[in-house]
């Protein structure tokens, strides 16, 4: 009988102990990965990464098998909770073992970080399907979000909305930057979203919410010129938002769409949308995505209504109670 050959799993490794060599050819074709599935361009995120690993400060963990990195997660702290901030296996390597035994890994890692109670993130690279049994499953909350799509090309048909509140217009600025984390914190009250990002149940949590998709290229790079504010014509403060950003070259994406509940059922969440997607457009944007929580039906409904795409579905997940 031939002998079996040996089998090679990957061994867990801390990515303070890489450099960036070593993630390098990952990290290239995580690059290519978001631009073929999503048209997002990764290369802002990844020079990020490559700078917190160059100082030996990116925290996680990577599968290395040999000399081969296959997948890595990070993650960072925010005083009681932990964010896993991407989360990649290489495509040769991706399977359910393999990508349960990272999460896995990254969630422990987190659950004995010190003074941490939540962890959350949002996988949109993860490859396992729903049926696939998460690692901590007591401790976990999981809504899944669907990622959709629009082809600008049907932008100028989309008809103006007539709001039935009297309001102003205008593209974002700094200064109504606490008018808008107030609305922030208003739209989502008792909402699923605020489950998912608990930053969106407080004031100061919205503040630094906005800041990190204003100054950080997670959501890519963010346009105040396609990003409108509506401002009540009464009270001069700020009652609604669409917040979008460049995540590539031609595509568009919608970080934000709120409104204050007061102003619910008054087209004015529409007409934000369909003003943002006209100045994406008119910037060259061939494309224009969001994501969206699927139980979230009315605002799946109005995207729908404008003409968006379902693309894909992925998790997003809480642990808390550990």
């Amino acid at each position: 009988m031939a002998a079996l050959r040996d089998v090679h799993l990957p061994e867990l490794v801390e990515l303070v102990s890489l450099s960036v060599a070593d993630l390098d050819p990952l990290l290239a074709e995580e690059i290519e990965t978001w631009q073929q599935r999503f048209d997002w361009d990764f290369r802002p995120s990844a020079d990020l990464l490559r700078r917190f690993l160059h100082i030996r400060s990116l925290y996680g963990y990577a599968l290395r098998n040999g000399r081969s990195i296959q997948g890595y997660a990070y993650h960072v702290c925010e005083g009681r909770k932990g964010l896993i901030g991407d989360f990649y296996v290489g495509r040769q390597y991706s399977n359910n073992a393999t990508e349960m035994m990272l999460l896995g890994a990254a969630v422990q890692g987190l659950m004995l970080a010190p003074g941490v109670h939540r962890i959350e993130c949002q996988l949109l690279m993860l490859n396992a399907p729903a049926s696939v049994q998460m690692p901590f499953q007591q401790f976990l909350r999981r809504h899944d979000r669907f990622f959709m799509v629009l082809d600008t090309r049907l932008v100028p048909d989309l008809p103006p909305r007539q709001t039935k509140v009297k309001v102003s217009f205008e593209p974002w600025s700094e200064k109504f930057k606490e008018d808008a984390a107030h609305v922030v914190t208003g739209a989502y009250r008792g909402h699923v979203d605020s489950d998912i990002n608990d930053q969106y149940r407080t004031i100061p949590g919205a503040r630094h919410f906005l800041m990190n998709i204003i100054q950080y290229p997670g959501c890519g790079k963010f346009s105040a010129a396609a990003s409108v504010l509506a401002i009540d014509d009464n009270t001069g403060r700020v009652c609604g938002m669409c917040l979008s950003s460049l995540v590539s070259e031609k595509a568009g994406h919608i970080t934000q769409l709120c409104v204050l509940p007061g102003m619910r059922g008054a087209k004015l969440g529409s007409e934000l949308l369909r003003l943002a997607l006209i100045a994406l457009t008119n910037m060259g944007c061939t494309s224009v995505s969001l994501t969206v929580t699927c139980s979230n039906v009315d605002a799946i409904r109005l995207y729908e209504s404008f003409g968006f795409k379902i693309l894909s579905t992925f998790p997003a997940l809480v642990w808390e109670g550990f």
